[in-house]
């Protein structure tokens, strides 16, 4: 191994700026998505989605269907059922408020007696062409008996509404309660302070670039069942799918490939995905789907939907006494178990955030409505929860008068607390949040914002800026991972391993560890990843890939060289504690004999070395933040322009610097999507989905933004993992939501309007900034 090639490994190790190794092929075109593939005799399989938010199902005829050319077969929910295939579970892990069991109906493939949202899949065709499919799908005729429905949560638990599932008459699935709930109301008796808010986080649709795409198919020779999908979570895909056809899991193989995009709702096992084998098996050819944007739209899990009453009580100098909410969370026409758990219990682990606030009292309730299930999507109630208590923090220093980073920092679990156990169990290893508040203020200049106030003044434009000073929580609780080591003759070093990227970058991050162990150059680390019969595990969610799967790779390169010094030892004739390892180059100590990595590789019976390795970790990780951003208003037209956005980021080690800038600000991004534009809507008479298409749900456009001043402070690096590392996929969106809002909020209170702006609602539109500034709101209707 030269000296050049040492030098460009140290180059490309962790901590440095490299191109992103997944990219290449990307911009060659030589991607490798689900809907490039194509199996000789494949067939095309289309669903046909219920029209109705809710109904009956009194009887599908596919006898006109089944005769028109190029059609293979129909499949209906009977039809299923009659076959075998089982409805997806497992059941809803959490109580009713009468003690018992959660409660869903079961959710089949197809559906079977009863549609419960518009766009749930009633039917599916199978032909020769995607053409040949989509015309028989409209000849299926169904009969439909149609039932009222109920798009709305607070109104689907009030008597005499319809009722989703006969097991829970009053529409909820599940309720958690959280806290001390006589402790909390002994400090709000006594507070000088209490601050009370409304607020909705709004239904979001994930919009990946890539839909979901499934093809499946049979091995000939073996019987297994092979599926090829785009996901985040093979193993899970594995798993659901051989569980409701009846397999053993060693029947089911799930490949993936490139991955366009998930954002959560790529998580797990959907409908589709079981229809899509079942097809495959029953017909013994390979069965493609490619989903629509229409299906997107209202078929795959939609995000957030939690509305609250939030209230802090605090003494007189601000320290805040209590935190107490009122949530109820609109989890869809089925209460799947990711739904319910994101906003009964991963969103209250962080209510409290990086505030040292005493008592607690939280009530959760999931209610089913005839809308789109929901799961996960970036930041899967953590949004939620730091949205309520950021929101929460600014009113009660508008209310006292005072600044609001000052009230955050008055509040501030200090260094010398850590470990710190929040009220609601968890344990945060690490954290110095002042130090963030304080870099955080000097990069957005927030003693200058008047000047910058009176200067949109002069401009007839209305200026405000907002604050979030918060925490999240990372790992997915599957703190565990694996990875297997081959190092190959022809020059390369394979790591294969179960996170997936989905467009993060996290295979660049993953070769840049094996980097530093090797010390190759970076094109000489493969990665290979999305096969379920090479590796399984939990996949990537909840920003853990780098947190687990990095730890894995570093912890099984290391016994890749220890391993592979045995064997250079035997080579050289040498003992293997006078082996040293440089560089791709073992040498006996003191001398100049050696042996090239890749040369011993070749030498083995194998042709190969291969070593596996694994890390725990202790615990999840806690990156935060402290995000400022400023805004200004056209008070002629309600619209909003982000003028300023800074944020410093706590994160610990960097291993990739541009994928996390890109992770931070491109979360920032999604995150002012929810607060400026992005919102699911239904109609609340019919349940029609009126958001269907992306000319009716807005994206956030490149164009209103003027830049991000981005920091990433490595100080305080975790301790809960062999790197040191905190997850960082989520914390730019999570952050960006508040802190555009309390942005506008400040603007229209100091338009006049002072605490009533408050009452204003996401998305911030321009008609509904408009509306806000003539102080017409809208009431979040708790009712009785």
């Amino acid at each position: 191994m030269s000296s050049t090639t040492t030098v460009e490994a140290g180059r490309y190790g962790s901590g440095k700026d490299v191109r992103r190794i997944e990219d290449p092929a990307l911009l060659r075109g030589e991607g490798r998505f689900t809907d490039d593939l194509a199996r000789a005799a494949q067939t095309h399989l289309v669903f046909l989605r219920s029209p109705y938010a809710h109904a009956r199902i009194l009887g599908v005829d596919a006898s006109a269907a089944k005769a028109m050319p190029g059609v293979l077969a129909v499949f209906s929910g009977a039809d299923l059922h009659a076959a075998g295939v089982k409805p997806i579970g497992p059941a809803v892990p959490f109580p009713r408020p009468d003690g018992k069991p959660g409660a869903s109906a079961p959710r089949h493939p197809l559906a079977l007696d009863r549609v419960r949202y518009v766009g749930e899949a009633v039917a599916a065709v199978v032909a020769e062409s995607r053409e040949a499919a989509l015309n028989a799908a409209e000849a299926v005729v169904v009969d439909y008996e149609d039932l009222p429905a109920v798009t709305d949560p607070l109104a689907a638990m009030r008597p005499g509404v319809p009722v989703l599932c006969e097991a829970a008459p009053d529409n909820i699935a599940a309720e958690m309660r959280h806290g001390d709930a006589a402790a909390t109301e002994a400090a709000f008796a006594t507070a000088a302070h209490r601050v009370s808010l409304d607020l909705v986080n709004q239904r979001l649709a994930p919009a990946s670039m890539e839909p979901r795409v499934v093809l499946a198919e049979t091995d000939a020779a073996t019987g297994r069942l092979l599926i090829t999908l785009s996901s985040q979570m093979p193993t899970a895909v594995r798993d659901g799918v051989a569980g409701s056809l009846g397999l053993a899991k060693e029947q089911v193989r799930v490949t993936v490939g490139d991955v366009g995009g998930g954002f959560g709702m790529k998580t797990g096992l959907y409908p589709e995905d079981i229809v899509v084998g079942h097809a495959a098996r029953t017909l013994g050819r390979p069965v493609k789907w490619c989903a629509q944007r229409l299906e997107e739209f209202s078929a795959s899990v939609h995000g957030r939907d939690l509305v609250t009453r939030a209230e802090l009580a605090l003494d007189a100098n601000g320290k805040v006494l209590a935190l107490r909410t009122r949530s109820v969370a609109n989890v869809g026409g089925y209460a799947m178990t990711v739904g319910v758990a994101i906003q009964l219990l991963i969103g209250p682990w962080v209510s409290t955030s990086i505030y040292d606030i005493p008592a607690i009292s939280l009530h959760l309730t999931a209610v089913m409505t005839n809308t789109t299930p929901t799961g996960a999507y970036r930041g899967a109630g953590r949004p939620e929860a730091i949205y309520v208590i950021e929101r929460l923090m600014d009113a009660a220093a508008r209310e006292m008068k005072i600044d609001g980073a000052e009230l955050r920092r008055r509040n501030m679990i200090r260094p010398e607390q850590m470990p710190y156990k929040n009220p609601m169990g968890q344990t945060y290893d690490v954290g110095q949040f002042e130090k963030m508040l304080d870099q955080g203020l000097a990069l957005a200049d927030w003693g200058g914002f008047e000047a910058r106030r009176t200067q949109s003044k002069a401009k007839g434009r209305l200026r405000g800026r907002g604050i979030a000073t918060f925490l999240e929580w990372t790992g997915g609780n599957a703190l565990s991972e694996q990875v297997t080591v081959n190092v190959l003759p022809e020059g390369i070093v394979e790591l294969t391993v179960a996170t997936m990227p989905m467009g993060q970058g996290i295979n660049t991050s993953l070769a840049q560890l094996a980097v530093d162990v090797f010390g190759v150059p970076l094109d000489q680390i493969r990665v290979v990843h999305g096969d379920t019969d090479r590796a399984n595990g939990f996949g990537s969610a909840g920003s853990r890939s780098l947190f687990t799967g990095g730890a894995a790779v570093q912890v099984a390169s290391e016994n890749t060289i220890q391993v592979a010094k045995d064997l250079a030892g035997e080579a050289l004739e040498a003992a293997p504690r006078d082996i040293e390892y440089r560089a791709g180059r073992f040498t006996i100590a003191g001398t100049d004999r050696g042996i090239g990595l890749f040369e011993l590789a070749a030498k083995q019976p194998a042709a190969r070395i291969t070593a596996e390795g694994g890390a725990t970790a202790g615990a999840p990780s806690w990156p935060n933040a402290c995000h400022v951003c400023e805004v200004e208003v056209d008070p002629d037209t309600g619209a909003v322009e982000i003028a300023a956005y800074a944020s410093v980021n706590d994160i610990g080690r960097v291993v990739s610097p541009t994928i996390v800038r890109g992770q931070i600000e491109g979360g920032a991004v999604q995150g002012i999507g929810q607060a400026l534009c992005e919102a699911v809507r239904y109609d609340g008479d019919s349940g029609q989905l009126l958001t269907a298409s992306f000319m009716d749900y807005a994206l956030p456009h490149a164009d209103v933004f003027r830049g991000f001043k981005t920091v990433f402070d490595t100080s305080v690096p975790c301790t809960t993992n062999v790197l040191g590392v905190k997850g960082v996929g989520e914390l730019g969106t999570i952050g960006a939501t508040p802190a555009v809002v309390n942005a506008v909020v400040d603007a229209l209170a100091g338009a006049g309007l002072g605490r009533e702006a408050e009452q204003v609602q996401m998305p911030l539109t321009a008609p509904t900034v408009w509306r806000a500034l003539q102080r017409d709101f809208d009431a979040v209707a708790w009712g009785g």
